[in-house]
């Protein structure tokens, strides 16, 4: 078969092509991976595929580690669907001791987590039982106590009083924030009275202890819970290991400060994974509402 001009000039055409590849004349255009593809576990640094990680609620399927979870992440997988209602969400921080670049900071970070402050309260219920429920976020100034994080702790404490509610808090914190100084220290007093005054209400409180809690939330409201939970190896403690090291001059257990220390020594009643958690709070209360006595 005899080639035609047609074919004679596309045989042509890719010799040509193949050359121009050959000496780098043409450039191959390579598909880009997404920046967002992938999330690296901030624990043992394998890849996650971003969407595994969200759905696993940012657990590590490699080594369990629990990331930070966003106050409206934690809703979503605390609380049945549409039943949240904040409340207090007007009280927002001041700059009291006029602190350098406090006010900017405070501003930077409401734009960059959509949140007023390290804590947001209300009332919303799990598995069908109303609860009033408040939930720091360590995104906010590492969860830091300041004055409208304790007033806004207060108010729902008594919130929950005054309603028979039992409360529950998701505690995230560094401890008090001392861009407010005295300010903060002050709000460990006032809401350990608020949470005193609900108890003598005969309210339930369950505190749940994430990575991390520490400091001043430690010292107060985070510790004084009828039913102390836990993250998985959440740090939980006043001062950091390396301060308590520098002090006392000793080498610190294996785990010191970690959520499963903490239960071997009593002072954490369970280690709860994450995945698990709204089941553990649902069975808790229905004990509290007492549905288990009566049906016996």
């Amino acid at each position: 078969m005899m080639e035609t001009k047609d074919m004679f000039a596309r045989r042509r055409e890719k010799i040509d092509l193949f050359k121009a590849f050959r000496n780098k004349k043409v450039t191959v255009q390579e598909k880009s991976v997404p920046d967002d593809l992938y999330t690296k576990c901030p624990s043992c640094g394998q890849p996650i595929l971003s969407r595994k990680y969200r759905e696993l609620l940012r657990v590590c399927p490699h080594c369990g580690a629990h990331g930070v979870l966003g106050v409206r992440d934690r809703l979503t997988a605390t609380v049945d669907e549409g039943s949240f209602r904040e409340l207090f969400g007007n009280v927002r921080s001041r700059d009291p001791l006029d602190f350098p670049g406090y006010a900017e900071k405070l501003s930077a970070l409401e734009q960059k987590t959509g949140l007023r402050e390290a804590v947001i309260t209300g009332t919303a219920r799990i598995g069908g039982y109303r609860t009033a429920l408040a939930v720091m976020d360590s995104r906010f100034i590492m969860g830091s106590m300041s004055s409208a994080v304790g007033e806004k702790i207060t108010r729902l404490a008594e919130y929950a009083a005054k309603k028979k509610l039992p409360l529950i808090i998701f505690c995230a914190s560094g401890g008090a924030r001392m861009q407010e100084g005295i300010y903060s220290l002050m709000q460990m007093a006032k809401t350990s009275a608020a949470i005193g005054r609900l108890g003598e209400a005969g309210c339930l409180y369950i505190s749940v202890l994430t990575n991390p809690t520490t400091g001043g939330v430690t010292a107060s409201f985070a510790s004084l819970g009828d039913i102390i939970l836990a993250e998985p190896k959440a740090l939980i403690g006043f001062a950091g290991p390396r301060v308590i090291e520098q002090t006392i001059k000793q080498k610190l257990p294996e785990g010191f400060q970690r959520a499963e220390f903490l239960q071997e020594c009593g002072f954490v009643d369970e280690v709860v994974p994450r995945s698990e958690m709204r089941g553990v709070l649902i069975r808790l209360l229905r004990l509290h509402s007492g549905e288990v006595r009566r049906n016996g």
